[in-house]
């Protein structure tokens, strides 16, 4: 490790965390929102950077292994405060073992979500979208950024084509993705939204786009919605895992720090983590549909 660590110069943390904020600015996260850096020593020397959807046991393992100096996650690790790091609680071992171990943690959540490009923008080129994207709900200071992607499929599928498609490129979880509308609906404009969505479902539905990707869809909003859609030929709905919608995101924000900071002259080493940390980790179907009993 020594060897591979020498090839890489580093920089000092207040610089990586200056080039995140060039490309995340804090100022756009929302008021709830934790973001920026959670521990960490300004003059330490950042060399290796993961990058990871959560902040949780399993990443901190791998950037132990790895020798990471800098985890950069995009959920908070403390989104409503605290009292208190004691290690006798998950959230202050994860902060005992990052500092024990000289890693810092810096997070871009909301920043990251509304940013050009940000987390959406990745999400819709992983499931097939292409040519110029736009916020589906811009934000009124700067119409460029905002939540959401529309964006267009390279020519109109099937409902079930394009869902197969978006599961192709969507990192693989427990479940499967879910689909609400007729199967065999013809769709290209396609809207998505990284995490939990179903606040910009009527969003959705007034930019009249055929389909509308997301996570976290809850029973009753999608029920209503999908009601609604019947009437009007609204959109359709597909709920896909948390975590897999994001994770996209973490490629392309690794990819754009090395690059800012090599056009300056700093090298850093970049990984994405590969550890599953959606919260559901098995299915089961019931053997029997309803609709199939005498």
């Amino acid at each position: 490790m020594g060897d591979r660590l020498s090839q890489v110069a580093g920089s000092t943390l207040a610089v990586v965390t200056a080039e995140l904020e060039s490309l995340y600015d804090p100022a756009w996260a929302e008021s709830w929102d934790a973001v920026g850096l959670v521990c960490g020593d300004p003059g330490q020397i950042v060399r290796r950077v993961l990058f990871a959807v959560d902040p949780v046991s399993a990443v901190v393992d791998e950037a132990i292994e790895w020798g990471a100096d800098l985890i950069v996650a995009h959920h908070p690790l403390y989104l409503r405060g605290t009292t208190s790091v004691a290690a006798n609680t998950v959230k202050g071992r994860v902060i005992h073992r990052l500092i024990k171990n000289d890693i810092a943690l810096y997070t871009a959540h909301t920043n990251a979500d509304v940013a050009d490009p940000g987390v959406s923008d990745a999400l819709a080129w992983a499931v097939g979208l292409v040519g110029p994207l736009r916020p589906l709900q811009p934000r009124p200071d700067d119409t460029r950024r905002g939540l959401g992607r529309i964006g267009e499929l390279p020519e109109r599928m099937p409902l079930r084509e394009f869902a197969d498609l978006a599961a192709k490129g969507l990192p693989a979880t427990a479940g499967p993705l879910r689909v609400a509308g007729d199967p065999d609906r013809m769709v290209r404009t396609i809207a998505v939204c990284g995490g939990a969505g179903d606040s910009l479902l009527d969003v959705a539905r007034a930019a009249r786009v055929d389909v509308y990707l997301t996570a976290d869809l809850r029973h009753h909003p999608a029920g209503e919605f999908m009601e609604a859609a019947a009437l009007n030929n609204g959109p359709a709905l597909i709920d896909a895992a948390h975590w897999a919608t994001e994770w996209p995101w973490l490629a392309d924000a690794a990819n754009r720090l090395a690059s800012r900071l090599g056009m300056k002259g700093t090298t850093v080493e970049t990984r994405v983590s590969d550890k599953v940390t959606d919260a559901w980790t098995a299915v089961a179907s019931s053997p029997v549909r309803l609709d199939s009993l005498p």
